[in-house]
């Protein structure tokens, strides 16, 4: 993991959210509450799906390998972002940050790709709903979330790439919460077109594809529910996937906006924006499929009543 031979930082500094000894406090205190609910909830899912029987299908199959992987995601970020605010100065060693860059490229394509999976398995529960157990077996399953994970992993660390290759002389202060791509970008002393080049190029690949996979799922989804003679029916169709869509437009909607764009943009305001991807995201995606969800209310329900 060497950087450069010109390379003379060992740490970076990581600016986070400048303010106030007190609203540090309060911005600790908000996102502990946050972290902890992300991984109660996410946590709460996939224990519900594995012991719940009525659970075990492909939708929930995937659904509690989504909870997992918000877990990662937001445990990439949130821990450092939280010590952050109990300290005076935020420090990251140079192979630290190279490893939470890989880790935090890794599980979001693994998201990407998830979320296609997801879109697939909801395309063909609608469009062939007798051939669906078929379709979908055990094995397919289990291959096509292997996949995801695998060509996340791949992603993570091809992405990372990039910044391997560049060199940092004397900058070291990163305008960000954690280690992002861009804000590193700006630090280096090196000519970083190249660089550039290949993570834009890389990242248009990952999302554009992971993307069409959705389009043309739904494209299909779209067609087959307007097919439905009956209202009821058509609703009922659309509300099998309508929890999956809205975490679909969140995620994409986000991520597009921050990296499938050229580089020059206000680092403060993008801050905002990789807070809703990296860490509320992970929050509000469970609770979108779970509120939606009435057999994972159901099993909610079931567990509570045999708790109390």
């Amino acid at each position: 993991m060497k950087a450069g031979r010109n390379t003379s930082v060992t740490e970076f500094i990581l600016l986070g959210f400048p303010s106030s000894r007190e609203i540090q406090i309060i911005y600790f205190t908000v996102f502990l509450v946050i972290y902890i609910m992300t991984i109660f909830i996410n946590s709460l899912i996939m224990i519900i799906v594995v012991v719940d029987p009525k659970l075990h299908n492909p939708m929930y199959f995937f659904l509690s390998n989504f909870a997992f992987l918000e877990i990662c995601y937001s445990t990439t970020t949130v821990p450092r972002m939280l010590s952050g605010f109990l300290k005076e100065k935020s420090t990251i060693s140079y192979r630290s940050c190279l490893v939470q860059l890989s880790f935090f490229f890794t599980f979001g394509p693994t998201e990407f790709f998830m979320l296609a999976v997801m879109a697939y398995d909801r395309y063909v529960a609608i469009c062939y709903p007798l051939r669906y157990t078929t379709i979908m077996n055990s094995k397919l399953c289990k291959q096509l979330a292997l996949g995801s994970w695998a060509s996340g992993f791949l992603s993570g660390w091809t992405l990372t790439v990039p910044i391997t290759q560049l060199s940092f002389c004397r900058l070291n202060t990163i305008n960000h919460f954690f280690c992002d791509f861009l804000p590193i970008l700006k630090l280096s002393c090196s000519d970083t077109m190249a660089s550039e080049a290949t993570f834009f190029s890389l990242a248009w690949i990952v999302m554009v594809a992971s993307l069409f996979l959705n389009a043309v799922s739904y494209f299909n989804i779209i067609l087959t529910i307007l097919r439905i003679p009956s209202t009821t029916g058509r609703r009922k169709a659309f509300s099998t996937c309508a929890s999956h869509l809205t975490v679909v437009l969140i995620f994409y909607g986000t991520t597009f906006f921050m990296y499938l764009r050229p580089a020059k943009y206000s680092f403060d305001a993008d801050k905002v924006v990789s807070l809703f991807y990296s860490i509320l995201t992970p929050i509000l995606n469970p609770l979108i499929y779970s509120l939606r969800n009435r057999d994972v209310i159901r099993a909610l329900n079931k567990a509570w009543s045999k708790i109390s």
